[in-house]
């Protein structure tokens, strides 16, 4: 490996201990009574180190916010050749499902409690799926009139943002993952159908 790897694979472990370090501490006292300074001592780096890796601390929880951003567009770039902008979507969602992949709400109720404690953690959650809305806008530009591209990607982004506000609802409830899936599948085969009634 190269020196360069090396650095890159050390700088993403750092990263990955601090942000489980600091999720333990959200779960256990609350983001808002959790400081840099403390997870920066349980972690045993420097207080810097956190904030070189993480410049906000909400993202120190929401450490996929990248992934969160980039995956309709990711979808919608990469698909097959002759699938549809609604069908990639629906294809990536389903595929997440059968995952049951954090990306899409499968987080397990602490992380979930911590969120819905924390006004805080929700309006940057609302932030990245402004931010997952634009990128899904970019995405969809080269091939639809910006007008449709923004309503489409308005209305896909909804779905998504529903869908894992049910999952999160349900986690709270006490409902397994298997359970949660199966309840969310009719509800996303009628948000995706819904999706491509309109780009019809």
């Amino acid at each position: 490996m190269s020196t360069e790897g090396l650095r890159e694979r050390r700088k993403r472990q750092t990263r990955q201990e601090i942000s489980h370090v600091a999720t333990r501490l959200f779960i256990e006292h609350g983001f808002e009574n959790v400081t840099i300074a403390q997870v920066a001592a349980a972690a045993g780096v420097a207080k810097m180190t956190v904030t070189n890796h993480f410049p906000r601390k909400e993202d120190l929880l929401l450490d996929m916010h990248e992934e969160l951003v980039a995956g309709p567009a990711q979808a919608v770039a990469e698909r097959e050749p002759g699938e549809s902008a609604p069908a990639a979507l629906r294809r990536a969602y389903f595929e997440a499902l059968a995952r049951r992949d954090a990306l899409i709400g499968f987080s397990g109720a602490e992380f979930v409690r911590v969120i819905s404690g924390s006004p805080t953690l929700q309006a940057r959650l609302r932030e990245i799926h402004e931010q997952r809305e634009r990128a899904l806008a970019d995405a969809l530009a080269p091939e639809l009139a910006e007008f449709t591209a923004k309503l489409l990607a308005a209305q896909a982004t909804t779905a998504y943002r529903v869908l894992l506000e049910e999952i999160f609802r349900r986690t709270l409830d006490g409902a397994n993952h298997e359970e949660i899936a199966a309840a969310i599948e009719p509800l996303a085969e009628q948000a995706f159908d819904a999706l491509q009634r309109a780009f019809e």
